[in-house]
């Protein structure tokens, strides 16, 4: 079976997410805006990596939407629109302030 480039990468993506917003930020004692950005930076870097070590020099042309893009640029406009609603959704369900300030601030 043969996966599309471009579906290659989400899914990527989708098992990165689901592992952090499933185990990792749920079991975390602290759970900060800071604290969450840093592990998030970290899983963005996990995706690039993965990513460039699939794609890195091959030539492949992705799709987003209405241009075509490299698997750099690709990878990281999908991590960000896939992300940005699961944080928010996270962030209100655990009382995460996104002003940067603890609550006891």
């Amino acid at each position: 079976m043969v996966v599309a480039p471009e579906a290659q990468i989400l899914i990527l993506i989708g098992l990165i997410l689901a592992v952090a917003y499933l185990g990792i930020f749920p079991t975390l004692k602290e759970k900060t805006l800071n604290k969450l950005m840093g592990i998030d930076l970290a899983l963005n870097v996990l995706a690039l990596i993965v990513a460039g070590a699939w794609f890195w020099g091959t030539g492949v042309t992705f799709t987003l939407v209405f241009y075509e893009t490299n698997w750099a640029i690709f990878t990281i406009v999908c991590f960000a629109l896939l992300e940005i609603p699961l944080f928010l959704n996270f962030a209100k369900k655990h009382g995460i302030r996104l002003d940067g300030r603890d609550d006891d601030d």
